[in-house]
């Protein structure tokens, strides 16, 4: 039987002595020091137990370690030991129940001595009992018997950590219903019974404290804000409380269960968890300032002072289930005070109110009728839910008819509290529980429903304990034979035996604290005494290192966690790319050095899979969500992370086949044409992993790798990969190996073989990417479309969640390969190289020029790049001639800045840093004179460009500015995400109007100047008309379904691109749709129009160029590119030239000959023209925003590190 004590650890001041604030030494007394893990059972060395958690230490004691001049104080309460609980969450939700002493305990003397403590000197200690039953009572019970025996004058008859060991090894975990298992620590008799698993959840605690501290009308209000999953702070002067408080109200929320961050007790380093902005519920001392933060929305529940406060109102529960779950809460807890009021009003008899026993002090039975008040309440609100449970791809509750039902039979409209819990995730967590599943037999919601509508008392839902349980009797048979009857006392806190090993690194450590020469010289041979010498001593030391990283690692998988919940709860008018989930998310995983972040994320979606999850959702979050894999399994490559990688991909897989967009029989295809099979390093770790798995260890060495490297062969060729590639790999790793080259004839042999069987099935092909038209799809390109460098991309009707998240061709292919490979597409008349380029001695054919380019690495802001503006010939034209500032850059970062730049100026190309904003940079535009820009602090600024002067502050806008435009006459044009469109005078700082008004966010406008037409759109996935001169709307173009991201205006031409895979043509003055672009495997993040020959540009998610020609017979796509292997972001057309650029930081320049030339009939298509000319060598970076210099032949791009990458095509023509 597994053990009910998992480990009985001791924390408190280790060797290595530091401050919360990580300065290394003892400070004085008055100053707070991290705590360590000093001791533990069962130790750390042992196999067969996995660790405790890593910040057990410093949960257990959260405001940390001070020191003292004296010990245990009759007179002085605070220095009296203090016992509480605390609640430990780990990443899969599942919950370590930990119970806690602190006291103050004499410093080691070798500690004292190493850092100067003054003599006599005390400690904080905690010694803790650790558990996976929430049996507070016997945790308690046991570890202050330990407590007392330890410091008892009588002492005890076994060493103290025989006694640990004993009771931890020994004490099994009770069958629930019918064990009681008795045990024994010295002469205190203890026992432990868990209750039957059909009656409600075990609670090993009294509610008394929740409902003492709390008066009736805020018990109910914290559970209503617990039921709309609040952000939920309690503070209390005593640990124990917080713990109490948090675990009780989780118990009265059954049958639903707290789905967020949950730290009942944090400590007081994590305190700027606080302003998270996820829903969570944390307990913290009330002696921690919280002043210098936000708190915005936080429920703040005092439990010392009755109190609760908040900035955001909490929906009260509506009538009439508030009025009864009231009067039955204040029968219960204030029986006396009821009574009295119901004598008064002549209702009832002294006799007649409550049974006697209701008069008694608070027991279990108390509890039981608590939580029972408190599912009557859901029984009573929830009445008839069944009947609404649907069990369909898109939903498993219908709320909408049962709230309508609800109002039917009140009489009143939907409850706000209602319609929230609804939707809240713990509702949905509850009906996913229970649809299919053995939890719905058990289900006491459910039987107590239907008890109170046959009449029966609600107290017959619960099992009856008629059974007696068996009693389990667990005797030390050693006790009191140890020593032959000799006790063991103590004056401190007993350490446990430690290991040479042990023993010596500590005696390092302290010597390197205490600067202990001559250690230093007597173990000159030891590398780790030596360094004490030198400077880097003051680095962090192993244990140190290894501490901070366990808190790191605590950090940012709490973030996570609530993040992802967060990002997932977004609603369908959010735009998660947007987001500040999407944006945190990315960052941990980008910034993070040492992976945690990457393999953080991967671990955090594997266990809400694992939780129940189903994998639903949105377009928007789809592609979110695919970005952040795509980034976490790039950034694993790069570290040689495999394991990640694999769990990433294990993952995606897991995520496609649940998802009810996509169908389950693409996943194998999807999963062959994954660029990682062609990484060497993932393959010679794939077979170090064979080779240390192999139960076969005395073959012979040679046999045993060839046998190892046949199997990885047969791998390679079932994913397709090419016989020249995949023999590489296995030649590489066997010569790493020495074989010999008769195991190297065995083996070419068989890949041979292997290879001819894998042709014989799939086929000849060059790429692993197959066909998906086999279940009769159409084809999504046009017939007549041309391809550059690739075959055609697959069609589907589902989500490409593996295969979308890598390269659709060969541009994300290793470099790991020293070797240069050819390889040739199906028709064999074109070779690339490796960055999917044509190779040199194809160029000639192709007419096109390949010398080195050159790009400039522009470095200023501290933040992501957010917006990218380039000043035109256009911007800055007038009578003297083209402005000095034709060409530069204008930039706008998440650092709130906006700089200048003058690509002219190499090596100083920053000209100016404009500052007024307080948060990040969405839009920039500019004149001859000024700089406008748009944030998400509503204001739009408007500066002098020459002198750099802040001029202007506008504002009007409510929400977030996305757009801005500059206009002659000293004009302005604006829209933000509060849907308006404003036109502003900058001479006056007014606004003039507000020009048009949507239903939702504008998220991209086009304005007409010569004309007066605007055109805006968003997330209502309306295209608006406004004809601002005559100061109407002239068109709402409707036909869109979901956001629309660009538009692009030109004469009577309308285009639009949106998340619905689809762009169209309109007509301004007929307000008419003339043409639906519906080839793109993604949402089209960018349209443009070429004015030359009436054609239309489109750029998506899915990597894909297509150039449409507009003709009499219709519109039509005549060419697809798709050198590009993530999101178009810009696409940038003049007459002869066209820039592109995509957001794995790829960038293109094409150019299309001049019809003099004779480079078109009059009958050829005019956009097929269009040539690649050039692109750079591609960097790894995440870009958000991209723009083209066309007259100078330049692209910029801004990346999410801060970067700024400027590349000039025409350097070294």
């Amino acid at each position: 039987m597994a053990p009910i004590f998992e480990y009985f650890v001791v924390c408190g001041i280790g060797p290595e002595i530091r401050t919360l604030d990580g300065n290394k030494g003892f400070h004085g007394t008055g100053v707070m020091y991290l705590p360590s893990l000093l001791d533990q059972y069962p130790p750390s060395n042992h196999t067969l137990y996995p660790p405790p958690p890593p910040q057990l230490s410093t949960c257990v004691l959260p405001a940390g370690v001070e020191f003292y001049s004296s010990g245990f104080d009759s007179n002085d309460t605070s220095a009296f030991p203090r016992s509480y609980p605390i609640v430990l969450t780990e990443g899969d939700g599942s919950k370590i129940y930990v119970s806690c002493i602190a006291f103050r305990d004499p410093v080691s003397e070798d500690i004292a001595e190493a850092y100067r403590i003054p003599a006599n000197s005390f400690a904080d200690k905690c010694i803790c009992l650790v558990s996976r039953l929430p049996s507070f009572r016997v945790l308690k019970n046991a570890l202050e018997e330990l407590f007392a025996l330890c410091f008892s004058s009588s002492g005890s008859s076994k060493p103290l950590w025989e006694v640990v060991a004993y009771m931890v090894s020994k004490v099994p975990l009770p069958v629930p219903g019918k064990d009681r298992v008795l045990f024994a620590i010295e002469n205190c008799l203890l026992f432990v019974e868990a209750p039957p698993k059909d009656g409600l959840p075990h609670a090993d605690i009294s509610f008394q404290p929740l409902v003492q501290c709390l008066d009736v009308d805020n018990l109910i209000k914290l559970f209503t804000a617990v039921l709309l999953e609040r952000r939920i702070l309690l503070r209390s002067n005593k640990y124990s409380l917080l713990t109490l408080a948090s675990e009780a109200i989780c118990h009265l929320i059954y049958p639903f269960r707290w789905q967020h961050v949950y730290i009942p007790l944090l400590f007081f380093s994590g305190v700027d968890y606080i302003d998270a902005p996820t829903p969570y519920m944390m307990g913290l001392h009330s002696g921690v300032d919280t002043s210098y933060l936000t708190m915005d929305g936080v429920v703040v529940v005092d439990l010392d002072y009755n109190r609760i406060t908040t900035s955001e109102e909490i929906p009260s529960i509506p009538e009439p289930e508030l009025s009864s779950f009231r009067g039955d809460l204040m029968k219960l807890l204030y029986p006396n005070v009821v009574g009295i009021d119901q004598m008064n009003t002549g209702l009832y008899s002294a006799s007649e109110q409550y049974p006697k026993g209701d008069n008694k002090p608070w027991g279990e039975d108390h509890d039981l009728r608590l939580r029972l008040e408190f599912l009557k309440f859901f029984a009573s609100i929830l009445s008839g839910y069944r009947n609404f449970i649907e069990i369909s791809a898109t939903q498993v509750f219908n709320s909408q008819a049962f709230l309508k039902k609800r109002s039917r039979f009140t009489n009143q409209p939907p409850d706000p509290m209602l319609s929230q819990f609804l939707e809240s995730h713990g509702f949905l967590d509850y009906l996913e529980r229970g649809v299919g599943s053995d939890e719905n037999n058990n289900n006491l919601l459910d039987k107590l429903q239907d008890a109170i509508g046959r009449g029966q008392n609600p107290i017959s839902i619960f099992p009856s304990n008629a059974v007696e349980p068996e009693i389990v009797t667990i005797s030390d048979p050693d006790l009191g034979v140890s020593g032959s009857g000799a006790k063991y006392t103590y004056d401190r806190f007993p350490s446990n035996v430690r290991t040479e090993e042990q023993e010596e690194k500590r005696r390092q450590i302290l010597a390197a604290a205490s600067g202990a020469f001559e250690y230093s010289g007597k173990h000159a041979s030891s590398p780790s005494v030596l360094v004490s010498k030198d400077p880097k001593a003051e680095s962090l030391s192993p244990m140190e290192r290894a501490a901070e990283r366990e808190r790191m690692v605590l950090d940012i998988k709490v973030k996570l966690q609530g993040l992802w919940l967060r990002l997932l709860k977004l609603g369908a008018t959010d735009d998660p790319l947007s987001s500040f989930e999407y944006g945190t998310i990315l960052a941990l995983i980008e910034s993070d050095a040492e992976g945690i972040g990457g393999s953080g994320f991967v671990e955090c979606i594997r266990e809400h899979i694992h939780s129940g999850w189903h994998c639903k959702l949105t377009e928007e979050q789809f592609i979110a969500v695919k970005e952040l894999l795509k980034t976490a399994i790039s950034r694993a490559t790069s570290r040689n992370d495999m394991m990640t990688v694999r769990d990433a991909v294990e993952v995606s897989a897991e995520m496609f086949k649940k998802d009810a967009n996509n169908v389950s029989d693409y996943i194998q295809r999807h999963l062959i044409s994954l660029s990682i099979w062609e990484e060497l390093r993932f393959w010679e770790g794939y077979f170090d992993y064979l080779m240390e798995r192999s139960s076969n260890k005395s073959a012979n060495y040679a046999s045993l790798v060839t046998a190892q490297l046949i199997v990885v062969a047969s791998h390679m060729a079932g994913l397709g990969l090419p016989d020249t590639d995949a023999w590489y790999m296995i030649e590489t790793i066997a010569e790493k190996n020495s074989i010999g080259f008769k195991q190297f004839i065995k083996l070419r042999g068989f890949l041979s073989h292997i290879q001819q069987l894998s042709i014989g099935y799939w086929g000849v092909t060059s790429t692993k990417t197959q066909s998906m038209l086999s279940h009769g799809l159409a084809s999504p390109r046009s017939k007549d479309a041309t391809v550059e460098n690739q075959q055609p991309a697959d069609s589907g009707v589902g989500r490409s969640w593996v295969q979308s998240m890598f390269s659709r061709d060969r541009a994300s292919r290793s470099n790991s390969f020293s070797r240069v490979r050819r390889w040739t597409s199906d028709g064999g008349s074109s070779a690339t190289n490796e960055n999917g380029t044509p190779r040199k001695q194809d160029l000639s054919t192709a007419g096109q020029k390949r010398t080195q380019t050159s790009v400039r690495i522009l470095r200023g802001h501290s933040g992501a790049v957010t917006a990218l503006h380039c000043v035109t010939r256009r911007e800055v034209w007038d009578l003297v001639g083209d402005r000095e500032d034709a060409g530069f850059f204008i930039s706008g970062s998440s650092d709130c800045t906006v700089k200048i730049w003058d690509p002219s100026l190499r090596g100083a190309e920053l000209r100016a840093t404009l500052k007024g904003h307080t948060r990040t940079v969405r839009a920039i535009s500019s004149d001859r004179g000024k700089v406008v820009s748009g944030s998400d602090d509503q204001i739009v600024l408007v500066w002098d460009k020459q002198t750099t002067q802040l001029l202007e502050e506008l504002k009007g806008h409510d929400a977030q500015v996305s757009c801005v435009r500059m206009l002659s006459g000293e004009r302005v044009l604006t829209a933000g995400h509060d849907g308006t469109v404003k036109m502003w005078d900058v001479r006056t700082d007014t606004c003039v109007a507000t020009v048009g008004r949507c239903s939702s966010a504008v998220l991209c406008m086009e304005y007409d100047d010569s004309t007066g037409i605007l055109a805006a759109a968003g997330r209502d996935a309306v295209a608006n008309i406004w004809d601002i001169r005559a100061g109407k709307q002239m068109h709402k173009l409707l036909g869109h379904t979901k956001w629309i991201r660009s538009i692009r205006m030109v004469g009577d031409t309308v285009i639009t691109g949106s998340d619905d895979w689809t762009a169209r043509m309109w007509s301004v003055s007929q307000g008419t749709c003339d043409a639906v672009l519906a080839c793109h495997a993604g949402p089209i993040l960018c349209v443009e129009y070429s004015p030359l020959d009436n054609g239309i540009i489109t750029g998506s998610t899915d990597g894909l160029l297509r150039f449409w020609e507009n003709e009499e017979g219709g519109i039509r796509c005549v060419k697809n590119v798709t050198i590009h292997s993530a999101p178009i972001l810009s696409i940038n057309a003049g007459e002869n030239w066209l820039g592109i650029g995509a957001a794995d930081n790829s960038m293109s320049l094409y150019h299309r000959p001049q019809e003099r030339l004779g480079s078109f009939s009059s009958t050829g298509s005019k956009m097929a023209g269009w040539q690649l000319y050039r692109t750079p060598q591609r960097t790894v970076a995440v870009v958000r925003c991209v723009v083209s210099d066309l007259e100078r032949k330049r692209i910029c791009s801004g990346g999410r590190n801060g970067l700024l990458r400027l590349w000039e095509a025409t350097i070294n023509i």
